[in-house]
């Protein structure tokens, strides 16, 4: 009995780690050797949906009642190959609608939630269509086909897999033959977020019975409530629906809150001694600005040119000059803490190094800088592994960060009390961006390559090694063997590939800590920056890295740090970690920029209309 109960627990242990990200239904009943085995749901001739009926339910279970046994008590009487086969047909069925999902993401960027089931997949398909699909259920088309069926005629889509709607009879209708009431692709993206359905107007929404039950997001005075987890907690908003006026599909936006501009200054306007470069030049280039309207200008703060000599002796003389120059000006300042190294990127112009101090330190203890599987460092920024190791000069790396910002906040008190200073972005990672640097172009990555993971020093290995044993599996404590090279397709590795190791036991376990590790920096470095600039306006960088998106393993944000596979959703935990700090997300799809170079977007199966809305 003691083996049968342990092989028992060792099978459910399995099925847990299965991960398939899909509902599921009944599990409690496995535990007790209790579940009953239905045939799945056959729809019937008349368009209703037939299920097993509480009669049926009973029949069946007749078959395993008590029966006595020679003690006088009773027990349970199932045969063990019958419970074997219930937990493969389960596993059958829910490997069946993981491929589903998987098809319609790739293939199709419906934009289904997390934990879809087969309901979610037949209300997208509905909407794809053309028809409108309430939360409840409820479908009936939408104005551009005709009125709403009324009585008997509605047809209802099941959007909830816990409970069995049925279907009511509809007249016979050919969906090939409806076009859909979207112009182009981007109205129709419009009008969906993640799966949470925003109609278009209809008659069914002057219902005052909808709009009691609705939770909606966007008044109908056309305010915005903006919510960064609206794209990452669809499960909380499954029941919700967001109520949207006609109005603000609309290109116009003459009536909308006023939006500040803000130019970028140039990288080099501040040299390496900390010295304003060609302070007449700059002044003109602020007052042609000035005549245009623009509100104020965006600068970079580098900490190898402030810091750059000794720890903790900071200049900001350059910035003063240049501070005050705005200030006469009249315009106003957003202002980066740039944490990384200027240079060998895209669009980089000049040469801004870490501190001098910082490298003589790497020179000897080259584990300060993110490695790759080859062992090159790369000193563009610090480690996420020495955000708790005192290593740089008796501090850790997040308390240099903290006194580098607490001297800025101390030496420009002034700007922040007259508002002069309107917004601190916070330098998460290589650019600025919250990212691992997983594609540098100096160790020959080139566009469309997949990059490669960057946790090969010490101490993000030390890291690695306490989650796996942590874990129970010691032997996990390694990155992935498969994973191809910087320029590597994912179809060409073992780790990538449809089917790949990345769904794995191990693959999964991998890619969680390896996430895990960016949201865990960003979530301490903004926790300091809210101390400091109390009162001001904070914002984050996150990276979009839009090719191999139509691909089932999402290569290239898995090796960023984005957990973002195509049964997952990377950038919930991610935004919710942002608004726990009230932070401003400014969202750079790198995408975007490459379609100004001619770049083939379909050799890459990149989408950064898709990231971009999945991101929204």
């Amino acid at each position: 009995m003691a083996a049968e109960m342990q092989r028992f627990v060792t099978s459910e242990d399995d099925d847990e780690e299965m991960g398939m990200d899909v509902k599921e239904e009944d599990d409690e009943d496995d535990d007790d050797g209790e579940k009953n085995i239905e045939s799945p749901p056959m729809l019937g001739v008349d368009g209703g949906l037939a299920s097993a009926s509480s009669n049926n339910r009973f029949v069946h279970h007749q078959q395993y009642q008590e029966q006595p046994t020679p003690q006088g008590g009773s027990r349970r009487c199932r045969p063990q190959e019958e419970k074997e086969r219930t937990k493969l047909r389960e596993r059958q069925r829910r490997a069946i609608t993981a491929k589903i999902l998987a098809g319609l993401r790739r293939h199709g960027n419906y934009n289904l939630r997390v934990r879809a089931d087969i309901n979610d997949v037949i209300a997208a398909l509905a909407r794809e269509a053309g028809w409108v699909v309430l939360p409840d259920g409820t479908t009936f088309p939408s104005r551009s086909q005709g009125a709403r069926p009324v009585g008997g005629t509605c047809s209802t889509v099941v959007t909830s897999s816990s409970s069995h709607i049925p279907a009511q009879q509809t007249p016979p209708i050919s969906l090939r033959g409806i076009s859909s009431p979207y112009q182009n692709t981007v109205d129709y993206n419009a009008c969906q977020m993640k799966s949470v359905f925003v109609p278009t107007s209809s008659p069914y929404d002057e219902s005052s019975s909808i709009r009691t039950n609705s939770s909606p997001l966007l008044g109908d005075g056309g305010d915005v409530h903006n919510d960064p987890l609206l794209g990452g907690s669809i499960d909380s908003l499954d029941n919700k629906q967001v109520d949207i006026s006609t109005k603000l599909q609309e290109r116009d936006f003459a009536g909308t809150p006023y939006v500040p501009v803000y130019v970028m200054l140039p990288l080099g306007i501040i040299n390496m001694k900390c010295e304003l470069v060609d302070p007449d030049g700059i002044i003109k280039q602020l007052r042609v600005l000035k005549s245009i309207n623009v509100d104020g200008v965006m600068i970079d703060c580098w900490w190898g040119i402030v810091e750059a000599h000794v720890p903790q002796e900071y200049n900001w003389n350059g910035y003063k000059r240049l501070f005050q120059i705005v200030r006469e000006l009249k315009l106003k300042l957003q202002v980066v803490m740039s944490f990384h190294e200027c240079g060998g990127n895209i669009g980089d112009d000049v040469c801004i190094p870490l501190p001098n101090w910082v490298a003589e330190i790497g020179r000897s203890n080259p584990d300060i800088y993110f490695t790759d599987r080859a062992g090159r460092r790369n000193p563009e920024c610090l480690s996420w592994g020495i955000d708790k190791e005192r290593v740089l000069r008796g501090r850790t790396a997040v308390e240099v960060y903290f006194d580098y910002m607490r001297s800025f906040r101390a030496e420009f008190d002034e700007f922040f009390e007259d508002g002069m200073i309107s917004m601190i972005e916070v330098g998460l990672g290589p650019c600025g961006e919250l990212r691992y640097p997983s594609y540098p172009v100096k160790h020959g990555w080139r566009y469309p390559g997949i990059g490669e993971f960057q946790c090969y020093d010490q101490y993000m290995l030390n890291s690695l090694r306490k989650a796996a044993e942590n874990r129970g599996h010691s032997f996990w404590a390694r990155g992935p063997d498969n994973a191809g090279s910087y320029n590597s397709c994912p179809h060409e590795t073992g780790f990538f590939c449809d089917g790949g190791d990345y769904d794995g036991y191990y693959g999964r376990f991998f890619l969680n800590w390896y996430s895990q590790v960016l949201i865990e920096h960003g979530d301490r470095v903004l926790s300091l920056a809210n101390l400091v600039f109390e009162g001001t306006c904070i914002a984050v960088k996150l990276s979009g890295t839009p090719w191999w998106y139509k691909t089932a393993s999402h290569a290239t944000e898995l090796t960023s740090g984005f957990y973002n596979s195509c049964n997952r959703d990377g950038y919930a935990a991610i935004v919710a970690m942002l608004k726990k700090h009230g932070v401003i997300l400014n969202f750079t799809c790198a995408g975007m920029s490459l379609l100004n170079q001619n770049v083939d977007f379909s050799e890459a199966l990149a989408d950064p209309e898709g990231l971009t809305w999945q991101e929204i």
